[in-house]
């Protein structure tokens, strides 16, 4: 009980940097998790607007072919 008395504020530091380690760790696994959700939504946008632009450039191409085609016709 001494012993306790005499060493309580070193005791209490050494709690407290526990505490703070277990919360900067809880923290960093958080945020390592966020980053994994984010990475993982990046991937299916560029996924999307892959898609997309696919799909508008098949539609400029034929609407150039189309344009191509009535200036032949007006010939």
């Amino acid at each position: 009980m001494q012993l306790l008395k005499e060493y309580w504020p070193q005791l209490l530091a050494v709690l407290g940097f526990v505490v703070w380690v277990v919360r900067t760790e809880a923290a960093v696994h958080a945020n390592t998790r966020e980053l994994r959700r984010l990475q993982h939504q990046r991937n299916e946008d560029q996924a999307a607007h892959k898609e997309a632009r696919a799909s508008t450039n098949a539609m400029l191409a034929e609407v150039r072919a189309d344009i191509k085609e009535l200036l032949r016709r007006k010939e």
